[in-house]
């Protein structure tokens, strides 16, 4: 098992982190194609036409930061942790096999341990009773002013205010263990390091290599929801100079007083990814190594079994709704 776990993460020629054994190509597909015949993001070239030195060669300049274009930023954080033997191994797999894993059995096997791997609450330590109690300042009679808001310093003395240091040491994409919801529904945060892949832009979605639906669960990766693929806004158009939302005239002398007044739009099913969601980084955040400077009080109603980690928020979304 050790020999082949370790995942690739998405990219030009992706590669992932030193926790596994040893090197693969299973993550490629999602932007190179199964036998690396496209050029990923539109950008790169395509692989299956270099040579295998070519290959090597790529991968030690994107490592040393001398090689690359549009694609060096991403490859940079990717192939940092990867010996000179990973990338020689890498390299052959993909002109020896054409891309394919030569365990595919066992490669998913790896993937699939990942994601059913507990759920980490990264809110354990704030959450913690004891510390709760004793920040509790309620209770007690006399409340000093080092202990008011966030800073935890004199309000008086600014010579000392410094935001609290932090750790960005997240292990790579298809390493990581997936963290607890902050409650049900709640859009989960982002448990891998996003060195690389940030920021999303019109062009460049490196999250949709290993989150859409139809490659996640081979990736170990959480599949994107339906909600993403639906678009629930009422259809707006500007008719004979007037605003007119789901068929309705908006407006005074309108068939509705104003746009507040649409409860349900009809929502749309698409096979696409509704452009309104591209963005994952608007709701999605990465978490950074870091204490909370005060306790959390906050208790999730009904955040048990599978929605610790999965969503039902598409079948939330009409509820109570005739």
């Amino acid at each position: 098992m050790k020999r082949t776990m370790k995942l690739l993460a998405v990219g030009s020629l992706l590669a992932a982190s030193a926790l596994y054994g040893s090197a693969s190509t299973a993550a490629c597909a999602g932007c190179h194609g199964q036998h690396f015949e496209k050029k990923a993001m539109g950008k790169s070239k395509v692989v299956k036409d270099m040579s295998k030195a070519d290959i090597v060669a790529a991968l030690k300049g994107y490592k040393a930061g001398t090689y690359g274009g549009a694609m060096k930023g991403i490859m940079a954080g990717q192939v940092k942790a990867l010996s000179d033997a990973d990338i020689e191994a890498i390299a052959t797999t993909i002109k020896g096999g054409a891309g394919v894993p030569t365990d595919k059995a066992t490669e998913h096997a790896a993937a699939a341990a990942v994601a059913a791997a507990a759920v980490i609450d990264i809110n354990a330590k704030a959450c913690d009773p004891k510390r709760i109690e004793k920040e509790d300042l309620g209770n007690k009679k006399e409340v000093d002013e080092t202990v008011l808001g966030l800073r935890k310093t004199s309000l008086f003395q600014e010579d000392n205010v410094a935001p609290p240091a932090v750790k960005n040491d997240r292990p790579a994409p298809g390493a990581a263990q997936r963290f607890e919801r902050a409650y049900v529904n709640a859009p989960p945060m982002i448990p891998h390091s996003v060195e690389g892949l940030l920021p999303i832009t019109k062009d460049n979605n490196q999250c949709l290599g290993c989150h859409m639906p139809d490659v996640a669960k081979s990736m170990g990766a959480t599949p994107i929801p339906a909600t993403h693929f639906t678009n629930y806004r009422p259809e707006t158009v500007l008719k004979n100079g007037e605003l007119v939302k789901e068929g309705k005239v908006v407006g005074l002398k309108g068939d509705i007083g104003n746009v507040g007044d649409i409860k349900l739009a009809k929502k749309k099913k698409l096979n696409h990814l509704y452009q309104g969601r591209f963005n994952c980084s608007q709701c999605h955040a990465p978490q950074a190594n870091v204490d909370t400077a005060v306790a959390n009080t906050f208790k999730p109603d009904g955040l048990v079994g599978d929605l610790k980690a999965k969503s039902n928020l598409a079948d939330m979304m009409d509820d109570g709704v005739q």
